[in-house]
């Protein structure tokens, strides 16, 4: 887009003013107990999006002894939740900027939660891939939408540290697939049926979401509902503070600018916008390949080196708990040095945990490299969430970041399906040394991101 289309763009629009003081308004209060619910309903919903992906991981180990699956056929029930992905975090993201945060938020919930359920009575290979086809609709819109809204709502000066606590809700829920997993899978050749009916239960969840949660004020504004804008803002300032502290403390900096910003996808590529676009989705791209390259396949991978269904669930439930101590240093680090340096700290660590993995012998060895490689590619994802939102102005904000993720997705896609033939040519330690690089690239790409930390929202 040129200079020129680009000012057409700002310039279709009226400059909207924040008559209301909204913006302002919610950088200035306190942590209270409206946003902790908002903080808790949007990552339990988190925690059960993860607990469909990680499922996957384990359903599809028992489907390959069940059904005598391929590695290629095994590969596209995994693939087949990301090509969902892919179109319904792009989607998600253009009908969330239009037709508001929660509802798109709730219809997600609805969506997956329907067809994780549905999953469990398929009765053969084509059917189920179909079915995770439509689970990846609902779930890869839902991701980059909640991470807009509470961004949106977060006072300015912890809003990285509640997304990363936000992010860390996706470790709670790939703890429950793993438990599920270890406990219920193995139990009986129906296991893994009765894995994904437990899946149904975001359904019932999206009507808590739709009606317990309110809607973001800054969308609210953006849309000319100032009066509700304000009501909503209200709640937050009048709700009773965590510690009892009523403080309210103002943003370090502002973000200047009132002139709406229009223009939907091609926008985010005017000359404001595109360094940061371009290095959000190679991030995308590269964490994506190689998370879900190594995760979805680090139970049939520990499978396939003799290690007994039970002990394979076992080692990955072990590693997996290693996610939840990485969160926790990603959240306090993220105010501290800022969104790029904590991201691509993290990012080189799990290069090395990756390389450490692949070449790891012993059961001691394998599990510590796994929890290295939890630990540090899931901290770099909650700096990851954290920082995307933030890089657009209000009117792009879920479409920048439901693109962002969308990309991602293809990455999502094709590394599954990369698994098996980079196992038949080197094994484990090409796999993971290939994953590696891709973390390599992804921290160098974290560079090219504006860091806003302590920056109230660009809410044109």
């Amino acid at each position: 887009m040129t200079d020129a289309a680009s000012r057409s763009y700002a310039d279709s629009s009226p400059a909207v003013p924040d008559a209301t003081g909204v913006g302002e308004r919610l950088d200035a209060t306190a942590f209270s107990r409206a946003h902790l619910r908002v903080l808790t309903g949007s990552g339990l919903g988190w925690a059960l999006d993860a607990m469909d992906v990680g499922l996957v991981s384990f359903v599809l180990t028992a489907l390959i002894a069940q059904w005598s699956l391929t590695g290629e056929q095994a590969s596209w029930i995994a693939s087949a939740g990301f090509v969902g992905m892919a179109i319904g975090a792009s989607l998600g993201g253009l009908l969330a900027d239009r037709f508001g945060r929660r509802s798109v938020f709730a219809l997600t919930l609805l969506v997956y939660g329907i067809a994780t359920g549905a999953s469990a009575l398929a009765g053969g290979l084509a059917v189920l891939i179909a079915l995770r086809v439509v689970v990846g609709l609902g779930l890869g819109a839902e991701l980059p939408v909640a991470s807009t809204y509470v961004s949106e709502i977060a006072p300015a000066r912890m809003r990285g540290r509640l997304i990363v606590i936000l992010e860390a809700f996706w470790a709670v829920g790939w703890t429950a697939a793993a438990l599920i997993g270890f406990f219920v899978i193995p139990a009986s050749a129906d296991g893994w049926r009765w894995a994904f009916a437990l899946g149904a239960v975001p359904a019932a969840y999206a009507l808590l979401v739709r009606w317990g949660l309110p809607e973001s004020p800054r969308w609210l504004l953006r849309r000319g509902r100032a009066t509700e804008a304000d009501a909503v803002t209200a709640t937050f300032e009048s709700s009773q503070a965590i510690g009892g502290s009523s403080l309210r403390h103002a943003p370090t900096r502002t973000a200047a600018g009132v002139t709406l910003v229009s223009g939907g996808v091609r926008a985010l590529w005017s000359p404001e916008f595109r360094l940061r676009t371009g290095a959000l989705w190679i991030v995308w791209f590269c964490v994506n390949f190689a998370y879900y390259g190594a995760f979805i396949w680090m139970p049939t991978i520990l499978f396939s080196q003799g290690y007994d269904l039970v002990k394979s669930f076992r080692f990955t439930l072990i590693i997996t708990l290693a996610q939840l101590p990485g969160y926790a240093v990603a959240a306090w680090l993220i105010e501290v040095w800022g969104r790029r340096l904590t991201l691509s700290i993290f990012l080189a660590g799990s290069a090395a945990a990756a390389i450490a993995f692949g070449t790891a012998s012993g059961e001691g060895m394998i599990i510590g490299a796994g929890m290295a490689l939890s630990f540090f590619n899931l901290g770099a994802w909650g700096a990851l969430y954290a920082v995307t939102p933030e890089s657009y102005p209000t009117s792009l904000r879920a479409t920048g970041a439901g693109w962002a993720a969308g990309i991602g997705r293809i990455a999502s896609i094709v590394a599954p399906l990369s698994v098996p033939p980079l196992l038949h040519s080197g094994g484990a330690p090409l796999l993971f040394v290939v994953f590696a690089a891709f973390f390599v690239i992804a921290a160098a790409g974290a560079w090219g991101l504006a860091d806003h930390r302590g920056t109230a929202l660009d809410d044109r």
